[in-house]
């Protein structure tokens, strides 16, 4: 039986940083109150004009593709998670597949808001399992800041920008992504939106002037969904492939605020050194921020490193996912 092995992982993040100081001289806020509410010091911000969410994405391939020896005609498929497309239309996969010479793959996005790096993981993990594609790339490209109101101390202080990429391939050894759990919720709509830029509220100056166009959240909600829910599933994951918790070598859950991945790590019952976190240096990535993570942490990892994924967000939507590291 085939499985889909990780066979390479890269990211990339721009080097223009935005520190609690500066975002303290936006709103008021501090480094302490920032850093004591989501544990985040600095986050990453593209600066690039005329630059959006693809051209993260296509300096964390270009790099993927160098570091895998891998020639870009031999790409069949890349699937793209973003929340912040280049344009509504076309796809920003379409743009990233152009820009990296992956002349012969099909492209397309997926939009499951932070969780989305962990349902493309398994829509490529799937295609690879059928036999029909041998080589995919799942990236991750997150412009967060171009949908930050830097007027809401409350969210401003969140997000940043990056992207991360992983090259799945087909091996008949017990390695790769063995299995996923993933749930909905569609009550959450009005805790974690935009509100304006869609169908059901086209942009107008109304919608502008209003600041519609920006993340809109409620924070103690969201918080106690992320929780239980990322908990629940992680359970739900280990428990079905009969695991437990001190088979997990690692547990890397979305990077969006250091309470919930304390609170989460701590309920699982998993040991604190285990629990890969990068959240200080580049806050909430959105969908990039488990690839993100990952490769910060690469050089720790070892082929059958038993490894719990888990990710939380807008929809409400989350899960989590059980892979053998196999690079």
């Amino acid at each position: 039986m085939l499985n889909a092995k990780i066979s390479g992982i890269a990211s990339f993040a721009p080097e223009d940083k935005l520190t609690n100081d500066d975002i303290s001289k936006m709103v008021d806020t501090n480094d302490e109150w920032i850093t004591t509410r989501v544990g985040i010091k600095e986050r990453r911000i593209l600066r690039k004009e005329g630059a959006g969410s693809s051209y993260l994405g296509i300096q964390a391939i270009n790099k993927l593709l160098v570091d895998t020896n891998t020639n870009p005609l031999d790409i069949d498929l890349i699937i793209c998670a973003t929340s912040n497309p280049d344009y509504r239309f076309p796809s920003t996969a379409s743009v990233i597949s152009h820009n990296v010479g992956t002349k012969n793959a099909y492209a397309y996005d997926i939009q499951a808001a932070c969780a989305g790096f962990l349902v493309a993981l398994q829509a490529g993990n799937s295609y690879v399992k059928s036999g029909l594609y041998k080589k995919v790339i799942v990236v991750s490209a997150e412009m967060m800041t171009s949908m930050t109101d830097y007027q809401d101390r409350a969210t401003c202080p969140l997000f940043g920008d990056a992207a991360g990429a992983m090259l799945l391939e087909p091996t008949e050894e017990n390695i790769g992504i063995i299995d996923g759990v993933f749930h909905i919720d569609g009550t959450g709509l009005s805790h974690l939106l935009m509100k304006a830029g869609g169908s059901v509220k086209p942009a107008s100056h109304e919608s502008v002037d209003a600041r519609e166009h920006f993340v809109y959240q409620e924070g103690r909600a969201v918080y106690k969904h992320a929780v239980t829910d990322m908990l629940c599933s992680s359970l739900e994951v280990i428990k079905r492939n009969n695991l437990t918790i001190d088979d997990i070598d690692w547990f890397v859950p979305h990077q969006a605020n250091l309470r919930i991945i304390e609170a989460v790590g701590s309920r699982i019952g998993i040991s604190p050194e285990k629990v890969l976190v990068n959240i200080e240096k580049y806050g909430n990535t959105s969908a990039a921020s488990i690839p993100l993570c990952i490769d910060e942490y690469k050089d720790k990892l070892k082929k059958g490193d038993k490894i719990i994924l888990t990710a939380f967000g807008a929809g409400f939507t989350w899960g989590a996912v059980y892979l053998v590291w196999g690079c």
